[in-house]
């Protein structure tokens, strides 16, 4: 798989490469052997079917990867397509894969090979080792390296107070708005999943849409019956009443999905100044969260393991999700390091209800800052945002702000604290 070829210092020998030298041994056993019965052929002829599958599963994948890259230069995005890769990624014991790949991350490295290793995964994964806040070889093994801290000021925050900032270095996946009950959020084109899935049932989103569908439905009754009471237009109380339902601030619901690649830094951070209420642990699978994978495997997000942050801002609800991945088996949160995740009694997504925390004391919860540290993840994976902000407000004059809009696009790359969405400006 991928991720083992990446992340050694070493390159694997080519699978064509293999199956000759396979085939070599096959057939000097056979000549060695003859006679002695078919027993002794039968490794070397495993080995080669193996390989051969191998292989053409190998071309397969640089052939997609090439008509993907050709297709996205002709404008043309990709769509959902579940492949065989999906399927078998089901059979493995993705969940025990990773807690056993965490352990060897922690094992520590000498001293004297620290610089070496960490600078081959730097080359690898194209990290900027600039940017650590403590010399390589104070980092005891290549897990602590990989959640390493940053020097201050190497990702200064957006100080707009109209704006939402991005908690992770990343990509950006999707994003857009979300409309109307049973809000869909787009993995990939040609398939969504529900948000109320990705968050949970008791998620206060669901009051928060209803709400917005509700108060979108009471200003189109307003403006169907405005003619027809002209005349309160004339009445001394009229402008009050409204005014009070004109300009009155609109808002809307939007997402945002941003991948982080395993070079990143793996730290989240708070994209703006909230109440955190809740905390939702999700047990599931620990598919990758690649582009690969987004675009093969059905209810990403809400299949793998995933830890959920919700509360309120200024500007109303916001929830954090931050989702695990294949050797991503922990999602640490600064605000509650108690909490373990890829336990090994957890297994599968449906297997126990998700556990709930709510912050004390109830109804406030836990404050904290725009740029905060909140979490971080052993191993690159998603996180998805979903939050609350004003489509228009209105000012003392009775006229309204630009709407709310995205400072990014999907494919774009993102650091922690650069603007995703500004409102408000003149």
């Amino acid at each position: 798989m991928r991720r083992f070829r990446v992340q050694l210092p070493w390159r694997l020998p080519d699978p064509n490469r293999l199956l000759h030298l396979s085939r070599r041994l096959h057939a000097s056993a056979a000549n060695s052997g003859a006679g002695a019965g078919q027993g002794k052929f039968l490794l070397p002829g495993a080995s080669a079917a193996v390989l051969l599958m191998l292989g053409v599963l190998h071309a397969k994948r640089m052939y997609d990867d090439k008509q993907l890259v050709e297709r996205k230069e002709q404008g043309i995005e990709p769509e959902f397509s579940p492949d065989l890769k999906a399927s078998f990624l089901r059979l493995l014991p993705l969940r025990s894969m990773s807690r056993v790949w965490g352990s060897l991350m922690e094992v520590e490295v000498p001293v004297f090979m620290r610089p070496a290793i960490y600078k081959a995964w730097a080359r690898a994964f194209h990290s900027n080792l600039q940017e650590p806040a403590l010399p390589l070889e104070e980092y005891p093994s290549l897990q602590a390296f990989f959640i390493r801290s940053l020097k201050q000021g190497s990702r200064p925050i957006d100080p707009d107070p109209n704006c939402l900032v991005s908690p992770v270095d990343g990509k950006v996946l999707r994003l857009g708005q979300l409309r109307g009950p049973g809000t869909m959020i787009e993995q990939v084109k040609g398939f969504s999943y529900p948000v109320s899935s990705l968050l949970g049932a008791t998620s206060s989103l669901h009051d928060t849409a209803e709400k917005d569908i509700s108060g979108e439905q009471t200003e189109q009754n307003v403006s169907e019956n405005s003619s027809a009471k002209s005349w309160w237009r004339v009445s001394v109380a009229s402008p009050k009443l409204r005014d009070r339902t004109l300009l009155s601030p609109k808002r809307g619901i939007f997402y945002c999905v941003l991948y982080l690649h395993p070079g990143d830094y793996h730290r989240v951070h708070s994209p703006v100044d909230w109440n955190i209420f809740k905390r939702r642990h999700f047990s599931g699978n620990l598919f990758p969260t690649n582009e690969r994978a987004v675009r093969t495997i059905r209810n990403l997000y809400v299949e793998n393991e995933r830890v959920v942050l919700e509360g309120q801002w200024k500007e109303g609800f916001v929830a954090i999700a931050a989702v695990g991945a294949t050797n991503v088996g922990s999602i640490k949160l600064l605000i509650e390091p108690e909490l373990r995740t890829n336990g090994p009694g957890s297994m599968m997504l449906h297997s126990q209800p998700y556990d709930e925390r709510v912050y004390e004391p109830e109804g406030s919860g836990m404050m904290v800052k725009k740029g905060q540290e909140v979490a971080g993840f052993n191993m690159g994976s998603t996180v998805v945002i979903v939050f609350e902000a004003p489509l228009s407000k209105a000012s003392g004059n009775g006229t309204f702000s630009p709407d709310f809009g995205f400072c990014v696009k999907a494919g774009d790359r993102i650091r922690v604290g650069e603007a995703i969405g500004r409102w408000g400006q003149a």
